[in-house]
């Protein structure tokens, strides 16, 4: 991991303060522009992924999509997209969940996930795990079997990588950043 932190952590930046006073939001968007740190994220998961044995990556709306669907691609499996409320149009399956500073909730189409479907979660990082949580739930809802869940950041202290595990979820996340 310290590889990957020497590599990527520099083009990751910290917003102070955004979006509310007090949260230390982890902008990727400078990661993704620099074409050698996008292509190093994707083959990294891509490396860890290629053995496993999975039908679909499922990717988180909306920044989850920019790992996931690359990530489905280079794996040659289909890409599951978990949605915000409101924004699929065909039957959904919905789970509300608490974010570190709010309260949200997730859909998916229920017929997107076939029972007993192996299925990869990544999203672009780990916080509270609020958001997985609620992910991996609607999938397991849906009767998938949620392989592993994985991010590019993990936030530590706020221990949302710990709740996963504990409940039951395999975690792999390629960076680290102390701090909220």
């Amino acid at each position: 991991m310290e590889y990957f932190e020497h590599l990527i952590s520099p083009h990751i930046r910290t917003v102070a303060d955004w979006p509310e006073k007090g949260i230390m939001f982890r902008d990727i968007t400078y990661a993704l522009k620099n074409k050698r740190t996008l292509r190093l994220i994707i083959d990294a998961f891509v490396h860890r992924y290629h053995d496993y044995a999975i039908d679909y990556v499922a990717a988180v709306d909306a920044r989850g999509f920019i790992l996931g669907a690359p990530l489905a691609y280079a794996l040659n499996v289909g890409f599951i997209p978990i949605r915000k409320k409101g924004k699929l149009p065909g039957e959904t399956v919905s789970e509300a969940y608490q974010l570190e500073y709010g309260e949200a909730a997730l859909e998916v189409h229920k017929e997107d996930v076939p029972p007993h479907a192996k299925v990869l979660l990544i999203d672009d990082l780990i916080a509270t795990g609020g958001t997985l949580a609620a992910s991996a739930n609607l999938l397991t809802r849906l009767e998938a079997n949620v392989v592993e869940i994985a991010a590019l950041i993990n936030l530590p202290e706020l221990k949302g990588k710990d709740r996963l595990q504990k409940a039951g979820h395999s975690v792999f996340t390629l960076i680290a950043f102390e701090g909220q």
